[in-house]
């Protein structure tokens, strides 16, 4: 008793801790059809973890996305069930409350939509559909006494609405900020920052031009405008052969391929980001800007996870979206991306001011017990 009392008193401190945001980071937006409660955010909490949602009982949400990872698994694709890898690095679940659209081409408007796909998907949890979830939950006794509390949804009523509001409930206490960054821009700190990363920061906003993307707001920073853009990345994949390849993925999603499962088991196809959502030319290899807070702990990077350190990163940038100056350019390149003329130390100060975007208290998130 005295354990799920804690439990419980954790899960009251997380929901309250939400209308107080850390320093730099915005109130995080809480949807009127779904309001957050601890006993909702706990049940969310455990299905996070649970790994009976998958064909083999081995792959859970955390599978990919785990606290010690600082909710990655720093691969450049992720793991499925039983060892199958889809196409796309897994993005970190920190600050997604913020994001204004899910997974890398934005194909899923919020948290409750992007929460229902893994399970199904071919090359992550493997399931056929969501029926036999639904089984687990409701034998589980557990499960239908939270459900009913939650949701007063009798165990037969339980449904995926159910557990994808549970999933996101417990993903919007996922919030870190208060940062090195944070203390010294936005708390006045002047100390917080090394004299290596106040130059990185000059470097960020100044002739890096990062900022036109990952941006600073007066108040708060999320590192990202939420937009999707071309920078080069995966582009020689198809390189020649965008336009045949949309083409091919069109005639797909018209005879009824579900563009879930398309991009993460098509490898030439996932590399059409943006387009597989709108189908506008214009936003073939265009993908969401990522956030860049805790960056230093989320290696690989890029969609595809193709960069594996942030020097890599930088030196992509500098070289204006190539990994080698010698390499070919998209012809649908977005039109900032261009090389920067950065210096060994302006690279070098550009780094160790991501590495202040670190939070300290990554290690506070709570992870499923059994309870």
């Amino acid at each position: 008793m005295m354990k799920k009392t804690a439990v419980a008193l954790l899960f009251t401190a997380l929901a309250g801790r939400l209308a107080a945001a850390p320093l730099g980071l915005p109130p995080v937006p809480i949807p009127a059809d779904n309001p957050q409660t601890p006993a909702k955010i706990a049940l969310g909490d455990r299905l996070f973890h649970d790994t009976r949602f998958s064909a083999d009982g081995k792959v859970s949400c955390a599978t990919c996305h785990a606290q010690e990872k600082a909710f990655t698994d720093n691969l450049p694709v992720s793991k499925g069930f039983s060892g199958l890898t889809g196409t796309r690095n897994a993005p970190t679940v920190i600050n997604s409350a913020y994001m204004k659209t899910l997974f890398w081409d934005g194909r899923e408007p919020d948290l409750e939509g992007q929460s229902k796909q893994p399970f199904i998907n071919p090359v992550e949890g493997g399931l056929p559909d969501h029926k036999p979830l639904l089984a687990v939950i409701r034998k589980d006794r557990a499960y239908t006494r939270a459900f009913k509390k939650v949701f007063g949804a009798d165990r037969d009523a339980i449904d995926m609405g159910h557990v994808a509001m549970a999933i996101a409930s417990f993903e919007r206490t996922v919030v870190s900020g208060d940062s090195p960054f944070d203390r010294y821009y936005y708390g006045r700190d002047s100390k917080a920052m090394t004299p290596a990363q106040v130059r990185g920061l000059a470097v960020f906003t100044g002739k890096g031009r990062c900022v036109s993307c990952h941006t600073i707001e007066q108040t708060q920073a999320l590192f990202t405008d939420n937009r999707f853009h071309n920078i080069g990345v995966g582009f020689k994949r198809i390189s020649g052969r965008e336009t045949q390849t949309a083409q091919q993925f069109l005639q797909a999603r018209r005879q009824g391929a579900d563009v879930d499962i398309t991009v993460l088991t098509k490898a030439d196809m996932s590399e059409l980001g943006r387009f597989a959502v709108t189908e506008n030319i214009t936003e073939v290899g265009a993908f969401k800007t990522p956030t860049l807070r805790n960056i230093a702990r989320t290696a690989p990077y890029m969609h595809d996870g193709s960069l594996a350190t942030l020097e890599d990163v930088v030196d992509f940038y500098n070289n204006g979206g190539r990994v080698q100056q010698a390499d070919p350019v998209s012809g649908f390149l977005s039109g900032g991306i261009r090389p920067l003329g950065l210096g060994k130390r302006d690279k070098r100060d550009l780094v160790e001011f991501m590495k202040a975007l670190t939070s300290p208290d990554l290690d506070r998130f709570t992870k499923h017990r059994g309870e």
